[in-house]
């Protein structure tokens, strides 16, 4: 299990430093890093982005929430993606967060729940718009996103997950709603239907080893009711988890969110998973430009 996760991590270090390597900080765009924001030294730190010509005004907010299987990833591996989006307008929270099988799900949420609650108490310091907060995840950071949506709206639901993990604070802020999601290259559900895969998620990310009530409240699609904030959905033609779009579009689509579709690539060039990261592509920056105009639409 060590050995799977010492590889995967090393593999997809290797290939996003190989992305990002000609990429530097934009000079229209002013940052502050390594933002404490909970208790642990290394995974709760968080960056925050703004357009320099936006200096001293409040922005609707993106907080990001990366990808990486439960088990890769910081805010290191997003910030380019994150500082494009601030080019947009936007003032954009780049959280870390902690990682299974160290910390096992939903540790991740927790950490998340933290970052809102950061945004609301640092509003000011930072010109947050705390009545504009959006969100965007990718591969698993999408089911991280769609979870965090769901106890932002879905009663039920944090009930249940609460009472799951009585251990753990998943406590948002009063005033706590999302605006709308992006939900990139997706996966709603932990388990995947593959029993040999599913028996190593099972010990590596769940934090009971996948009992049948945590796999229920793992598959994050089951629990979007009407209340969920509206959601721009997109995928590619190469996309591994392109199918996995269908979980989320068919539970916005039967509990009448409003939700926005998009494919990207074409067969000759299909793209891949999360292709929107890689920002020196037209596509990614077509699909960055489209999720940022479904935010505004809904900025307030």
């Amino acid at each position: 299990m060590v050995d799977i996760v010492k590889k995967t991590r090393s593999d997809w270090g290797e290939s996003d430093r190989k992305r990002d390597a000609n990429f530097k900080t934009p000079d229209d765009i002013e940052r502050v890093d390594d933002i404490p924001y909970g208790d642990h030294p290394e995974w709760n730190l968080l960056d925050v982005y703004r357009p320099k010509s936006e200096t001293g005004k409040k922005l609707p907010v993106i907080m990001i929430v990366h990808g990486g299987g439960w088990i890769y990833g910081d805010k290191v591996v997003y910030q380019y993606y994150a500082m494009s989006l601030a080019q947009r307008g936007f003032a954009v929270v780049n959280p870390s967060y902690r990682l299974a099988p160290e910390f096992k799900y939903p540790a991740q949420i927790v950490d998340i729940c933290v970052v809102s609650r950061w945004i609301f108490a640092n509003a000011d310091k930072y010109g947050f718009d705390t009545n504009n907060i959006f969100a965007a995840g990718d591969s698993a950071g999408a089911h991280l996103v769609t979870v965090f949506a769901n106890i932002c709206v879905n009663p039920v639901f944090a009930k249940k997950l609460g009472a799951e993990y009585p251990e753990m604070d998943f406590t948002i802020p009063g005033d706590m709603r999302l605006n709308a999601v992006a939900l990139n290259c997706g996966k709603y559900d932990i388990l995947i239907g593959n029993f040999i895969v599913d028996r190593w998620v099972r010990k590596t990310v769940l934090a009971k080893g996948g009992k049948k009530g945590e796999r229920k409240l793992a598959a994050a699609a089951n629990y979007v009711t009407g209340s969920f904030p509206p959601a721009f959905v997109m995928t590619a033609v190469g996309d591994e988890l392109k199918n996995d779009s269908k979980v989320i579009t068919e539970a916005l689509f039967k509990n009448g969110v409003p939700f926005c579709y998009r494919l990207y690539g074409t067969n000759d060039n299909p793209l891949h998973h999360v292709f929107h990261c890689n920002i020196a592509l037209e596509e990614a920056v077509k699909c960055n430009d489209d999720t940022c105009a479904f935010f505004r639409e809904r900025v307030k």
